[in-house]
């Protein structure tokens, strides 16, 4: 949704009705995690994917033909996808519903929290006897809206706000009432948080690409290097911030607003910077730490390491040397070496070539 968020704003905003496809749910091999949204605007616009192309052609037409909110279910098993169109196989939960400015009035608060990168969720009845649609916007101090009744809304709030401190986007489950133990109600919870960090250390070319490709997978890069001549925003265009501070005093000062999505890169390969960094970097509650370097330099860091204190259970969590082997040379092919072992970390890939194993390609 945090894709087409800021189109579907423009056009409420305009008067326009927009047809919202939604994707809730997800099971087998569905290229789409839950979130994915697709709007159809009323000159017959398509904006935004929700399958990678499987089953856009059907919740297009759902879109215009349907008057009110409806949940369908895309797929049965991986034989029978094609029938429907997901020919990828998978199941995939698609709410479609239409959206303006009196369906939606949290809409522009939504999208102005969004871009100040301020925490909200919203969670959207998608199941119910006789309340399907009804909407409630949750902030970490305060909400919006209603599903029902006190009951439901005390309960999908707390729900729904620690989802939003894991960033996380998914069904709840609840009776017609707000039960905990209940069925009857499914309550889609769709979760903006903050988009995750990315720290690169060292001010060098192959922090460039790294910077690069970082904001093209959607973290906020920071930059940051003790050397004012080295760390400057000519050469780091793509970078949110670039900062001049020592390494490891820089990360103290954030480490409060990290969390397990953040990903940090350390690229300066030098003791005086790498030692007092990771001392503190390996003691954080974050996604990735990876280090640049040779094996006799990581080596020699390890050993470093020990010697200020670190256990060997803190050391298992540096990824050092850095990246997968994809046999790279440039920067630019270290940047996704890189990028590539942060992604298969991330969702428990393999690393190997997908003709050499026979999982499926979404888990």
């Amino acid at each position: 949704m945090r894709d087409v968020l800021f189109d579907l704003a423009e056009r409420v905003a305009n008067g326009e009705t927009v047809g919202v496809g939604t994707v809730v749910a997800t099971f087998s091999s569905a290229p789409r995690p839950a979130g994915a949204a697709m709007l159809v605007t009323q000159d017959g616009e398509a904006v935004g994917s929700v399958s990678g192309g499987c089953v856009e052609g059907a919740v297009y037409d759902l879109a215009q033909e349907t008057a009110e909110p409806v949940l369908q279910r895309y797929g049965v098993s991986d034989d029978d996808a094609f029938a429907v169109g997901l020919t990828c196989g998978g199941i995939i939960d698609i709410f479609v519903e239409k959206i303006n400015a009196e369906s939606f009035p949290q809409l522009a608060e939504v999208v102005e929290s969004v871009r100040a990168e301020a925490p909200v969720a919203v969670a959207t009845v998608i199941e119910h006897p006789d309340g399907i649609g009804r909407r409630m916007v949750v902030w970490p101090d305060r909400r919006d809206g209603s599903l029902g009744s006190s009951r439901i809304d005390d309960a999908v709030t707390d729900d729904a706000r620690g989802m939003l401190a894991s960033g996380r986007s998914g069904v709840l489950q609840y009776g017609p009432d707000g039960q905990r133990r209940g069925e009857g109600m499914s309550v889609f919870v769709n979760s903006f948080e903050p988009p995750p960090r990315m720290l690169v250390f060292g001010a060098i070319d192959f922090a460039a690409a790294m910077a690069r490709l970082g904001a093209f997978l959607g973290y906020r890069v920071t930059v940051c290097d003790a050397r004012p001549v080295f760390a400057t925003r000519s050469r780091f265009p793509e970078a949110d911030e670039v900062v001049v501070a020592w390494p490891h005093k820089y990360l103290e000062g954030e480490a409060s607003k990290l969390d397990e999505r953040t990903v940090i890169a350390v690229l300066t390969h030098d003791p005086k910077f790498d030692v007092p960094l990771l001392e503190v970097a390996l003691r954080l509650k974050v996604g990735y730490i990876g280090a640049m370097g040779s094996r006799r330099t990581h080596e020699d860091r390890l050993q470093r390491l020990r010697e200020v204190g670190l256990t060997e259970s803190e050391l298992a969590a540096l990824s050092s040397p850095i990246g997968l082997d994809l046999g790279g040379r440039t920067p630019e092919e270290t940047a996704v070496a890189i990028a590539a072992e942060i992604i298969s970390l991330r969702w428990k890939g393999t690393g190997r070539r997908l003709t050499e194993v026979e999982m499926p390609i979404h888990r």
